[in-house]
């Protein structure tokens, strides 16, 4: 009967400890998330404080940085000094190529600090009398359009032939 006592004791005193340690966790992971702030750059964007930039592009950034987000950034020199332009990873190959140090561009977006750095995030760049749209009012990233010839090719890779029979 003793032992009974015991093991019934040592199951609540487990199931106690484990209650309360969970319960730690829970607040420190609470903790953690809320003082942290977020980490996308969308919810950032604020299309009512917008900003338009003309200068020059003094260098292209390609290769990720460490702590910046992914894509191509624009060293853009201009009456604010230097600024760290993001315009994405989705420019189509020839927009990439076109941009280049010593072109004159406008960029207009919305400035945040990402991880201490204050950056451009560029909604709109003209260059070269051409204005491509990077993104959306609120902030998401384009990709580029398909054309008609290249979704052909992707269904013919895929054997997609129509609708349902």
């Amino acid at each position: 009967m003793r032992s009974t006592r015991k093991s019934k004791l040592s199951l609540a005193l487990t199931g106690l400890l484990s209650g309360v340690l969970m319960a730690c966790l829970a607040a420190q992971v609470t903790a953690a998330t809320e003082s942290q702030p977020a980490r996308g750059v969308v919810g950032q964007y604020d299309a009512a404080h917008e900003i338009t930039i003309n200068g020059t592009v003094q260098s292209v950034i390609t290769k990720r940085t460490v702590g910046s987000p992914a894509g191509m950034h624009l060293m853009i020199s201009g009456t604010n000094g230097l600024v760290d332009a993001h315009v994405g990873p989705f420019l189509t190959k020839s927009m990439q190529q076109a941009v280049h140090f010593g072109l004159p561009v406008q960029v207009t977006g919305s400035m945040v600090t990402v991880r201490g750095k204050q950056m451009l995030l560029v909604r709109q760049m003209v260059y070269g009398g051409q204005t491509v749209t990077v993104r959306s009012a609120h902030g998401m990233l384009y990709r580029p359009a398909q054309t008609a010839a290249s979704l052909a090719k992707k269904n013919a890779l895929f054997g997609v032939n129509g609708g349902a029979r």
